[in-house]
Protein backbone atom coordinates (compact mmCIF):
# COMPACT_ATOMS: atom_id res chain seq x y z
CA UNK A 1 0.00 0.00 0.00
CA UNK A 2 2.88 2.26 1.11
CA UNK A 3 4.65 1.80 -2.36
CA UNK A 4 1.27 1.94 -4.78
CA UNK A 5 0.71 5.65 -2.48
CA UNK A 6 4.48 6.64 -3.42
CA UNK A 7 4.26 6.15 -6.83
CA UNK A 8 0.73 7.32 -7.02
CA UNK A 9 1.73 10.88 -6.14
CA UNK A 10 5.56 10.52 -7.04
CA UNK A 11 6.47 11.38 -3.16
CA UNK A 12 8.21 9.68 -0.48
CA UNK A 13 5.81 8.54 2.23
CA UNK A 14 7.10 10.57 5.52
CA UNK A 15 6.88 13.12 7.58
CA UNK A 16 7.34 15.72 5.61
CA UNK A 17 4.68 14.46 3.26
CA UNK A 18 2.17 13.72 6.63
CA UNK A 19 2.94 17.51 7.08
CA UNK A 20 2.01 18.87 3.30
CA UNK A 21 -0.91 17.04 3.69
CA UNK A 22 -1.97 19.14 6.56
CA UNK A 23 -0.95 22.41 4.92
CA UNK A 24 -3.48 21.22 2.24
CA UNK A 25 -6.24 20.29 4.51
CA UNK A 26 -6.03 23.52 6.51
CA UNK A 27 -8.56 25.19 4.56
CA UNK A 28 -11.03 22.56 5.45
CA UNK A 29 -10.03 22.51 8.75
CA UNK A 30 -10.96 26.10 9.27
CA UNK A 31 -14.03 26.62 6.90
CA UNK A 32 -15.73 23.25 8.03
CA UNK A 33 -16.96 24.44 11.66
CA UNK A 34 -17.74 27.89 10.38
CA UNK A 35 -19.96 26.66 8.01
CA UNK A 36 -21.13 24.25 10.13
CA UNK A 37 -21.69 26.36 13.31
CA UNK A 38 -23.17 29.02 10.81
CA UNK A 39 -25.84 26.53 9.06
CA UNK A 40 -26.49 25.05 12.08
CA UNK A 41 -27.87 28.40 13.71
CA UNK A 42 -29.93 29.61 10.44
CA UNK A 43 -31.85 26.22 10.84
CA UNK A 44 -32.79 26.06 14.11
CA UNK A 45 -33.32 29.86 14.65
CA UNK A 46 -36.77 31.04 13.81
CA UNK A 47 -36.68 33.99 11.31
CA UNK A 48 -39.69 36.40 11.15
CA UNK A 49 -40.74 35.57 7.87
CA UNK A 50 -39.98 32.96 5.70
CA UNK A 51 -40.26 33.19 1.59
CA UNK A 52 -41.95 30.56 0.26
CA UNK A 53 -40.29 29.13 -2.94
CA UNK A 54 -42.90 27.49 -5.53
CA UNK A 55 -42.94 27.09 -8.86
CA UNK A 56 -45.69 26.03 -11.71
CA UNK A 57 -43.33 23.51 -12.35
CA UNK A 58 -42.68 21.51 -8.98
CA UNK A 59 -46.32 20.88 -9.23
CA UNK A 60 -45.50 18.20 -12.06
CA UNK A 61 -42.64 16.80 -10.56
CA UNK A 62 -43.55 13.45 -9.14
CA UNK A 63 -42.34 12.18 -5.53
CA UNK A 64 -40.01 8.93 -6.05
CA UNK A 65 -38.40 8.12 -3.30
CA UNK A 66 -35.92 5.49 -4.79
CA UNK A 67 -33.83 8.54 -5.65
CA UNK A 68 -33.15 8.88 -1.89
CA UNK A 69 -30.05 6.69 -2.47
CA UNK A 70 -28.24 9.09 -4.91
CA UNK A 71 -29.52 11.72 -2.65
CA UNK A 72 -27.38 10.06 0.45
CA UNK A 73 -24.90 9.34 -2.42
CA UNK A 74 -23.85 13.75 -2.46
CA UNK A 75 -22.30 13.47 1.00
CA UNK A 76 -19.55 10.31 -0.13
CA UNK A 77 -19.49 12.02 -3.67
CA UNK A 78 -18.56 15.92 -2.82
CA UNK A 79 -16.17 14.90 0.20
CA UNK A 80 -14.36 12.31 -1.64
CA UNK A 81 -13.25 13.84 -4.82
CA UNK A 82 -12.23 17.20 -2.82
CA UNK A 83 -9.78 14.53 -0.36
CA UNK A 84 -9.09 12.44 -3.65
CA UNK A 85 -7.19 15.63 -5.02
CA UNK A 86 -5.81 16.33 -1.70
CA UNK A 87 -4.01 12.98 -1.36
CA UNK A 88 -2.76 12.80 -4.77
CA UNK A 89 -1.15 16.32 -4.52
CA UNK A 90 -3.21 17.51 -7.02
CA UNK A 91 -2.42 21.25 -5.84
CA UNK A 92 -4.26 23.32 -8.27
CA UNK A 93 -7.21 20.76 -8.64
CA UNK A 94 -7.95 20.77 -5.50
CA UNK A 95 -7.32 24.58 -4.48
CA UNK A 96 -10.06 25.50 -7.52
CA UNK A 97 -12.54 23.03 -6.24
CA UNK A 98 -12.35 23.76 -2.71
CA UNK A 99 -12.62 27.01 -3.26
CA UNK A 100 -15.52 26.53 -6.06
CA UNK A 101 -17.35 25.05 -2.75
CA UNK A 102 -16.74 26.88 -0.32
CA UNK A 103 -17.89 30.25 -2.29
CA UNK A 104 -21.05 28.63 -3.18
CA UNK A 105 -21.99 27.18 0.30
CA UNK A 106 -20.98 30.85 1.84
CA UNK A 107 -23.16 32.55 -0.83
CA UNK A 108 -25.82 29.85 0.16
CA UNK A 109 -25.29 31.06 4.17
CA UNK A 110 -25.69 34.76 3.37
CA UNK A 111 -28.87 34.04 1.23
CA UNK A 112 -30.53 32.08 3.84
CA UNK A 113 -29.43 34.79 6.52
CA UNK A 114 -30.65 37.57 4.88
CA UNK A 115 -33.51 36.21 3.13
CA UNK A 116 -34.92 33.85 4.78
CA UNK A 117 -36.70 31.32 2.91
CA UNK A 118 -38.79 27.70 2.68
CA UNK A 119 -40.69 25.26 0.56
CA UNK A 120 -44.10 23.11 1.11
CA UNK A 121 -43.20 20.66 -0.94
CA UNK A 122 -43.27 17.45 0.78
CA UNK A 123 -45.71 14.97 1.01
CA UNK A 124 -47.79 14.84 4.72
CA UNK A 125 -48.34 11.25 4.33
CA UNK A 126 -45.77 9.28 2.29
CA UNK A 127 -47.67 7.26 -0.50
CA UNK A 128 -45.88 4.05 0.32
CA UNK A 129 -44.11 1.95 3.10
CA UNK A 130 -41.01 0.81 2.29
CA UNK A 131 -37.10 1.20 2.85
CA UNK A 132 -36.52 4.15 0.83
CA UNK A 133 -39.72 6.15 2.26
CA UNK A 134 -38.17 5.64 5.60
CA UNK A 135 -34.50 6.77 4.28
CA UNK A 136 -36.57 10.02 2.95
CA UNK A 137 -38.19 10.47 6.48
CA UNK A 138 -34.43 10.01 8.11
CA UNK A 139 -34.07 13.13 5.74
CA UNK A 140 -37.20 15.20 6.71
CA UNK A 141 -36.57 14.90 10.36
CA UNK A 142 -33.13 15.98 10.56
CA UNK A 143 -33.28 18.46 7.52
CA UNK A 144 -36.08 21.25 8.08
CA UNK A 145 -37.85 22.29 4.51
CA UNK A 146 -36.25 25.83 4.96
CA UNK A 147 -32.83 28.00 3.84
CA UNK A 148 -32.83 25.57 0.56
CA UNK A 149 -32.06 28.21 -2.10
CA UNK A 150 -29.82 27.88 -4.18
CA UNK A 151 -29.52 24.16 -3.25
CA UNK A 152 -26.33 23.41 -2.03
CA UNK A 153 -27.02 19.42 -3.31
CA UNK A 154 -26.96 20.56 -6.80
CA UNK A 155 -24.43 23.32 -6.85
CA UNK A 156 -21.14 21.03 -5.06
CA UNK A 157 -22.51 18.21 -7.69
CA UNK A 158 -21.88 20.32 -10.65
CA UNK A 159 -18.61 21.97 -9.07
CA UNK A 160 -17.62 18.26 -8.23
CA UNK A 161 -18.49 16.85 -12.19
CA UNK A 162 -16.43 20.25 -13.60
CA UNK A 163 -13.29 19.10 -11.07
CA UNK A 164 -13.28 15.57 -12.29
CA UNK A 165 -13.54 16.44 -15.94
CA UNK A 166 -10.62 19.16 -15.58
CA UNK A 167 -8.65 16.63 -13.63
CA UNK A 168 -5.33 14.80 -15.37
CA UNK A 169 -6.14 11.74 -13.02
CA UNK A 170 -9.72 10.49 -14.31
CA UNK A 171 -9.99 8.66 -17.57
CA UNK A 172 -13.23 8.78 -19.90
CA UNK A 173 -14.97 5.73 -18.46
CA UNK A 174 -14.48 8.24 -14.52
CA UNK A 175 -15.70 10.98 -16.34
CA UNK A 176 -18.76 8.99 -17.18
CA UNK A 177 -19.47 7.65 -14.29
CA UNK A 178 -19.11 10.99 -12.31
CA UNK A 179 -21.56 12.69 -14.81
CA UNK A 180 -24.21 9.75 -14.06
CA UNK A 181 -23.79 10.19 -10.16
CA UNK A 182 -23.58 13.77 -10.48
CA UNK A 183 -27.09 14.14 -12.33
CA UNK A 184 -28.45 11.69 -10.24
CA UNK A 185 -28.14 13.61 -7.22
CA UNK A 186 -29.51 16.78 -9.12
CA UNK A 187 -32.39 14.84 -10.26
CA UNK A 188 -32.64 13.46 -6.68
CA UNK A 189 -33.09 17.01 -4.86
CA UNK A 190 -36.50 17.11 -7.30
CA UNK A 191 -37.75 14.11 -6.76
CA UNK A 192 -37.02 13.44 -3.05
CA UNK A 193 -38.81 16.89 -2.65
CA UNK A 194 -36.12 18.47 -1.20
CA UNK A 195 -35.90 21.49 -3.39
CA UNK A 196 -37.83 22.98 -6.10
CA UNK A 197 -37.21 23.86 -9.56
CA UNK A 198 -36.28 27.22 -8.67
CA UNK A 199 -33.39 26.20 -6.37
CA UNK A 200 -31.92 24.03 -8.55
CA UNK A 201 -32.04 26.42 -11.59
CA UNK A 202 -30.22 29.41 -9.31
CA UNK A 203 -27.73 26.26 -8.36
CA UNK A 204 -26.86 26.41 -12.03
CA UNK A 205 -26.43 29.81 -12.59
CA UNK A 206 -24.04 30.20 -9.77
CA UNK A 207 -22.14 27.13 -10.48
CA UNK A 208 -21.70 28.79 -13.85
CA UNK A 209 -20.36 32.26 -13.00
CA UNK A 210 -17.69 30.69 -10.13
CA UNK A 211 -17.15 28.38 -12.81
CA UNK A 212 -16.21 31.21 -15.14
CA UNK A 213 -14.49 33.00 -12.29
CA UNK A 214 -12.77 29.97 -10.96
CA UNK A 215 -11.27 28.07 -14.00
CA UNK A 216 -11.60 30.32 -16.30
CA UNK A 217 -9.76 33.46 -15.34
CA UNK A 218 -6.34 34.20 -13.37
CA UNK A 219 -7.78 34.57 -10.02
CA UNK A 220 -6.40 31.13 -8.50
CA UNK A 221 -3.56 31.30 -10.33
CA UNK A 222 -0.85 32.73 -8.81
CA UNK A 223 -2.13 31.07 -5.46
CA UNK A 224 -1.96 27.83 -6.74
CA UNK A 225 1.64 28.47 -8.25
CA UNK A 226 2.40 29.34 -4.49
CA UNK A 227 0.86 26.64 -2.97
CA UNK A 228 2.23 23.76 -5.37
CA UNK A 229 5.84 25.80 -4.09
CA UNK A 230 5.08 25.18 -0.29
CA UNK A 231 4.46 21.24 -1.01
CA UNK A 232 6.62 20.66 -4.04
CA UNK A 233 8.20 17.12 -3.99
CA UNK A 234 10.83 16.54 -1.50
CA UNK A 235 13.05 13.35 -1.91
CA UNK A 236 14.68 11.25 0.81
Amino acid sequence: MKKKYEMWTGRALNRETFFDLLKLATPIFIYAPIYLYWFIYIEHHNFAHYTVIHTAIDDYIPFVEAFIIPYYMWFLYVSLTLLFFMFSFDVEDYYKNFFFLATGMTVFLVVSTLFPNMHQLRPAVMPRDNVFTHLVQVIYNSDTPSNLWPSIHVYNSIGTMIAVHHSKRFNKPYIVISDIIGWLIILSTLFVKQHSFYDVITAFIMAIIFYILFYHTAILENFCVKQEKKVAVRYN
